[in-house]
């Protein structure tokens, strides 16, 4: 027996359909004379969580960390148990197995997993499904590939769901614990992917909130050379002065006086120094990704990533466009001779538009998309052959769908050709630039023209050089004279113009996910930044676009105005300012996945990669060990400096305490709704031991110089502690344990600080290391936190006396 396993349910159906008939409906599985068809519904296997390992970890305690397993388990979903069992029982029976999951890295693995779980010896083939209608089932099912092909994806994917996990469930539990020593309340989730991608949100609009605007000028000469006019931009020398350090002229005497200059200079001629003029050629775009897919309608429609993803899913499971998790903008040679179909559909298809583009293809054009050695497991989103009519879809999918069939006719356009020209001046020992365009013919770039309205198109970006001093005009015109170098222009008059520069613009979902692509751009190492300029950037194609939304079900992003930019929520702001740089900045993450991306070429193993995650992971465990993530009206507990000041409720009213407690006591009084500390008056006691002494200030505890501590506070100190069981006592010296000698206060302050901890942590705060004193009784040993902790123990040969 054949037996096929599709990802899910739909994919399943339609596998069943192109086999041969008839077919017999069973419980969670299809029978076919060709073979037996089930399914799976996703990840129907999940990792195992940090308390199916151990049940000790169900109570989250920094100390446990990092969690690593020695064995990785994987666990039946409950809600997949059934469909599981069903699997299971049929690959018992199977003589041979057909895995058909999506054709990427997410897709090999979910069907890997659940034959690696079983423990399945059986023979199993790889069908390919890039497109689910039935001719393209069928051809997949003919060509056939040995599963063992794709087991370095299998590894990848692998390899990434182990490195989310160590640091999913490892940083998510010490930075929410951080938290939770800091007043918050409920759960912090750290992501590979997802923080760094959060951080560039956070930082952006830091960046706006900190941006202060420079004026600066540009000065643009006119020249003409036989009658023909055009303007050149002024060029700024390496000594110029009046240039700030990004190169802007930012003096206005400095305008002036160039003005000036160039006005007077007698003769008013310039010389051609440098000159250029090449005739360039523009290639057809490639079709889509789903990235680049997701980026020119968030710009064309203000879809947000999700929503394209959701849609270019529907036209998928509706035959009408090819598999939508793409990372791939090439196509295979085998789909060029269903060109002429696909083309012919657009033509007849009843749209004016599409029509239009359709029947001006010439289809002897064989584009760069056309490249075999660009495939992988699935290639470019493009139309199937199957006919749409598009007055049944909704406008979403319209949408998404013409903008896929737009690409795709594109490819069967001549090349986009242009005659480009640079020149250089020199005039008033200054140097002028100008540069021009002349199109030659428009190409494929002519089905982008009627859609280039607004600034926001991509297409439209494509055609502006966006350079001071570029002449862009129309095919036929002369954008500048036909010059040579050492001629010479007349100069007709120059001026100045104001400008300021610009504040960034906030992230919408459409942007950020083009961030994450090209996340070479916003790596903080420079050298890290070259490496990266040609990766896949972070995430993947089908995870992008989750990891935004889940921002937002997180409560890290929300958004403002029409266009829908990105603001981060004050947790977001806590959050990232409490993480190491490691964590927030892409570099690492981008390097792992240009690691992921190399394991799925056979290139390094899983193990090496886990040995970088479990390392990274156990640093910023113990860096979270000692952070404080306090918001921007928190108080820092001045005793510990790790918790934060946390309103609560005791017997008689409110008050304040430290987060950190029991390792730090602190408290002060609530003065509406605001924690007031004490001034600390030093007092006189009598002791034992004849005279007065007044009890020294501690620096680290009662002097506060960083804040506003009005008599009547709250804060108790270790003094007050030591008074309030002398009085207990019925005697005017410190408590004591163990029935030890009474020990002088003017002793344990004189005591040397020990040159690093001893051996012996004190019992009674677990926090100091205990310190041998010389008293005026003998020796005895003292807390290494006094006067915070009073604690002191007999001296028995050397050591302290701990029973």
């Amino acid at each position: 027996m054949r037996l096929y396993i599709a990802e899910k349910p739909s994919m399943g159906r339609e596998i069943a359909t192109c086999l041969t008939g008839p077919i017999q409906r069973k419980d969670g599985y299809l029978i076919t004379k060709d073979g037996v068809v089930t399914w799976a519904f996703g990840h129907i296997l999940r990792q195992a969580e940090p308390e199916e390992y151990d049940a000790k970890y169900k109570l989250w305690k920094a100390q446990d960390l990092p969690i690593i397993p020695n064995n990785w388990k994987m666990i039946i979903d409950d809600s997949s148990s059934k469909q599981f069992g069903i699997i299971k029982d049929l690959i018992s029976k199977a003589d041979e197995i057909i895995h058909a999951g999506d054709p990427d890295r997410e897709g090999q693995l979910l069907i890997d997993e659940v034959l690696d779980y079983v423990g399945n010896t059986k023979p199993v083939k790889r069908i390919l499904l890039n497109a689910l209608d039935e001719e393209s089932i069928k051809r997949a099912n003919s060509d056939l590939r040995d599963n063992q092909d794709f087991a370095n994806l299998k590894l990848s994917a692998l390899a990434r769901a182990r490195a989310d996990w160590l640091i999913g469930m490892n940083l998510s539990r010490a930075y929410t614990l951080a938290a939770q020593r800091s007043g918050k309340k409920g759960v912090l989730a750290i992501g590979r992917v997802k923080t760094p991608t959060l951080a560039l949100v956070v930082r952006r609009e830091r960046e706006l909130q900190d941006f202060k605007p420079v004026d600066y000028y540009t000065i643009k000469g006119e020249f003409a050379k036989d009658e023909i006019g055009f303007t050149a931009q002024w060029k700024a020398s390496d000594i110029q002065a009046g240039l700030d350090a990004e190169g802007r002229l930012v003096d206005l005497q400095v305008a002036e006086d160039l003005i000036k200059k160039f006005q007077s200079e007698q003769p008013p001629l310039a010389k051609v120094v440098e000159y250029q003029k090449k005739q360039k050629k523009e290639p057809q775009r490639l079709p889509f990704a789903l990235s680049s897919l997701q980026v020119l309608a968030g710009k064309r429609f203000g879809y947000e990533p999700q929503l394209v993803l959701d849609t270019a899913q529907s036209l998928y499971e509706k035959k009408m466009t090819t598999y939508p998790r793409s990372d791939c903008e090439f196509l295979p040679l085998t789909q060029y001779n269903d060109s002429k179909t696909i083309i012919k559909n657009l033509s007849n298809m009843g749209d004016g538009e599409l029509a239009g583009w359709a029947e001006k293809a010439d289809l002897s054009i064989k584009s760069r998309a056309w490249n075999d050695s660009k495939i992988t497991a699935h290639h470019a989103i493009i139309p199937t052959k199957v006919k749409v009519d598009l007055s049944k879809l909704t406008i979403p999918e319209r949408n998404i769908y013409t903008l896929i069939a737009q690409a795709y006719i594109a490819q069967f356009y001549p090349l986009h050709v242009y005659d480009q020209t640079k020149l250089e001046l020199e005039f008033a020992g200054e140097r002028f630039t100008a540069s021009g365009r002349v199109v030659k013919e428009q190409g494929w770039k002519e089905l982008y023209q009627a859609k280039s309205t607004t600034n926001n198109d991509e297409d439209n970006e494509d055609n502006k050089e966006g350079k001071e001093g570029e002449q862009e005009e129309t095919s036929g015109s002369a954008a500048l004279p036909p010059l040579k170098k050492g001629a010479q222009v007349d100069f007709l008059k120059a001026n100045y113009d104001k400008k300021a520069t610009k504040p960034p613009v906030r992230f919408t979902g459409a942007t950020l996910l083009a961030a994450m692509k090209d996340i070479h751009k916003f790596v903080k190492d420079v050298e890290v930044k070259k490496k990266l300029k040609d990766i896949y950037g972070i995430g993947t194609e089908a995870t992008r676009a989750t990891i935004i939304e889940d921002l937002f079900k997180r409560k890290f992003l929300t958004t403002t105005g029409k266009k829908k930019y990105l603001v981060p929520t004050e947790l977001a702001y806590m959050m990232i300012d409490a993480l190491p740089d490691e964590m927030t900045y892409p570099d690492s993450t981008a390097v792992w996945e240009d690691y992921l991306h190399s394991l799925s070429e056979g290139k390094g193993s899983v193990e090496d990669f886990l040995k970088q995650q479990i390392t990274f992971t156990t640093d910023l465990c113990k860096k979270a060990s000692s952070t404080v993530l306090a918001g921007s009206e928190a108080v820092t507990c001045p005793r510990c400096k790790q918790g934060i000041m946390v309103k609560r409720k005791g017997k008689n009213g409110d008050f304040w305490g430290c987060s950190n407690y029991p390792n730090c006591r602190a408290s002060a009084d609530d003065v509406d709704g605001k924690p007031q500390f004490r001034q600390y008056q030093p007092r006189s006691y009598s002791n034992n031991y004849g005279g007065n002494y007044s009890a020294p200030q501690d620096n680290n505890y009662n002097n506060y110089n960083d804040y506003s501590m009005p008599a009547g506070g709250g804060m108790i100190s270790a003094w007050d502690l030591i008074r309030a069981d002398s009085k207990t006592s019925g005697n005017n010296s410190p408590r004591t344990w163990n029935n030890k000698p009474k020990t002088s206060a003017a002793a344990l302050e004189k005591a040397p600080a020990p040159k690093e901890k001893s051996q012996y942590l004190c019992k009674k705060c677990k926090d100091g290391s205990l310190r041998k004193i010389k008293g005026k009784n003998g020796w005895f040993w003292a807390c290494s936190n006094y006067p915070h902790c009073t604690a002191t123990y007999d001296d028995i040969e050397g050591k302290p006396n701990l029973q």
